[in-house]
C-alpha cells in the first residue's frame, strides 16, 4: 500500500461514524430548538477545528474560524435547503472563514487562483515502495502524528485541496466551486499533493528503517 492510500485510510479511520439523525436535528434547530443545534455543534466542532487548523496552521485563527463558521451556520440556518448534507454545508462555511484568515495574514504567500498545469501535463517520477510493513515499526498514534506533520508541510494551495478531497471527501466539483478553481486545477493540485505526501512519507519510513538497521548492527 502506498503512502497516499494509507493517508486516506488513516484520515477515514480517525473520523467518528456519522449518526443518521442529522436531518432531524437540523429540522428541529430550524424550528427554534437550540439544543438540537448545540448537539450539531458538539458533534462536529472537533472535525471543523481540525479542518480550519489544517488550512490556517494557527490555533487562534482555527478557533476563530470554527466559531465564526458555527455562528454563520446558525444565522443562515433557515436558508439551508438540504440539497447537501448539513456537514458538507458547514464545511463550506468553515473553509471560507479559514481562507479569509489565511489571506489576511499572508496575502503575498497564498494564492488559490494562480495558473497551474493540468493533471495530464504532470509526469510523476517513479517512487520506491515503502518496504516491509511500516505499521509494524510504529504505533498507531505515532503514525497519525507523522501523517499530520507531513500534511502540514504541504504548500497551502495543495494542502487545502488534499484536505477537502481526501479527508473531507468533497467531490472535485464541490472543491472547485468552493475554492474558485477550475476542475483541472483541482485535479492537478490533488495529484501534486499526493505525490509530495508520498515522497515525504516514503523518505521518513525508509529513513526509519535504516536507523533501525544501524541500531541492530551496534
Amino acid at each position: 500500500m502506498n503512502p497516499t492510500d494509507r493517508a486516506r485510510m488513516q484520515a477515514t479511520a480517525s473520523r467518528t461514524a456519522l449518526p443518521d439523525d442529522e436531518a432531524s436535528l437540523v429540522a428541529a434547530a430550524k424550528s427554534g430548538d437550540l439544543r438540537s443545534f448545540e448537539t450539531l455543534v458538539h458533534r462536529y466542532e472537533g472535525r471543523i477545528y481540525r479542518l480550519t487548523y489544517n488550512i490556517t496552521q494557527n490555533r487562534e485563527d482555527a478557533e476563530d474560524s470554527t466559531q465564526e463558521a458555527f455562528l454563520k451556520a446558525y444565522q443562515h440556518l433557515q436558508g439551508f435547503q438540504g440539497e447537501s448534507r448539513f456537514y458538507t454545508w458547514l464545511v463550506r462555511i468553515a473553509v471560507n472563514e479559514a481562507l479569509m484568515k489565511l489571506r489576511r495574514r499572508r496575502p503575498q504567500e497564498v494564492s488559490l487562483d494562480e495558473s497551474i498545469q493540468t493533471a495530464d501535463d504532470l509526469v510523476p517520477r517513479e517512487i520506491e515502495d515503502w518496504g516491509p510493513k511500516p505499521d509494524e515499526r510504529f504505533e498507531q498514534s505515532e503514525l497519525q502524528g507523522i501523517l499530520a506533520r507531513s500534511i502540514a508541510q504541504l504548500d497551502p494551495a495543495y494542502r487545502i485541496v488534499f484536505q477537502l478531497r481526501d479527508i473531507e471527501e468533497l467531490s472535485t466539483e464541490e472543491t472547485a466551486q468552493l475554492l474558485g478553481l477550475s476542475i483541472p486545477a483541482v485535479k492537478s493540485r490533488l495529484l501534486r499533493a499526493r505525490l509530495k505526501l508520498r515522497q515525504s512519507l516514503d523518505r521518513f519510513f525508509r529513513g526509519g528503517a535504516r536507523s533501525e538497521l544501524q541500531g541492530s548492527e551496534l
